[in-house]
């Protein structure tokens, strides 16, 4: 079984045995809900400490995460990448939101027992919630493993994204064509691709790449379009 000791120390995250207490906590609470309502595919102990842990907190060792305050997670599912990553940087503020409300009042119910308070789910799809005033071009860096290509992915996220801010979108390490045919979405949104990383632990690759896209300009009012637009229309 993984130590998350030495996790945090190969990663270069401050350990604290309360960190250690809600990762663990998190995780069996998980998967025990997870007999119930489907929140994740791995019921593997090791297996979802490698997948939804260190995979989630892979992106923590560049700038981009360091210097940002104010962080959404697009599409989290069962609160991957957004919870691990709200444990490790307690000093940080997270939104996490998805479509279905089950696994939103779930990550709630989880994080007021587990006294996780430096994150808040909300229920809503990207499309709708990018045009509330209060989340619009309002977060540092916005985050996302949510399985959708590149441009309509980038069509939910960069309108939450602040000018000079960044989003890190989780990929497979296959995305290079899904990557040159959302160059026009990504410039049309007011982003620019500045990196793509493939980050190891313990020499050893992980399932996602890093794409790291900057916000140089306001996103246009027009987007994102209405619901269910993105991803049955890629802008292209």
């Amino acid at each position: 079984m993984y130590n998350f000791r030495e996790i945090f120390r190969k990663l270069d995250i401050g350990f604290s045995p309360d960190k250690e207490d809600k990762l663990v906590g998190y995780m069996e609470e998980i998967l025990e809900l997870n007999q119930h309502i489907n929140l994740t595919a791995i019921t593997d102990r090791e297996e979802f400490i490698k997948k939804h842990y260190i995979d989630s907190l892979l992106c923590v060792g560049y700038e981009e995460f360091k210097k940002a305050k104010t962080i959404i997670d697009v599409g989290t599912g069962g609160g991957f990448p957004g919870v691990p990553l709200a444990i490790a940087f307690p000093e940080k503020k997270f939104i996490l939101i998805d479509s279905l409300n089950k696994r939103i009042k779930i990550i709630n119910d989880l994080c007021a027992k587990l006294g996780i308070k430096n994150v808040e789910a909300v229920h809503g799809r990207a499309e709708e919630l990018a045009r509330r005033k209060d989340m619009r071009e309002s977060f540092d860096l916005c985050v996302s493993r949510a399985v959708a290509n590149m441009s309509t992915l980038a069509e939910y996220c960069l309108p939450f994204v602040r000018k000079g801010g960044v989003f890190i979108a989780y990929k497979g390490p296959d995305c290079g064509e899904e990557l040159n045919a959302a160059a026009k979405a990504i410039k049309v949104l007011g982003g620019k691709m500045i990196k793509d990383e493939s980050p190891e632990f313990e020499g050893l690759p992980f399932d996602h790449k890093l794409i790291f896209i900057k916000k140089e300009n306001n996103t246009g009012s027009k987007y994102p379009r209405k619901a269910g637009t993105p991803s049955k229309e890629p802008i292209s």
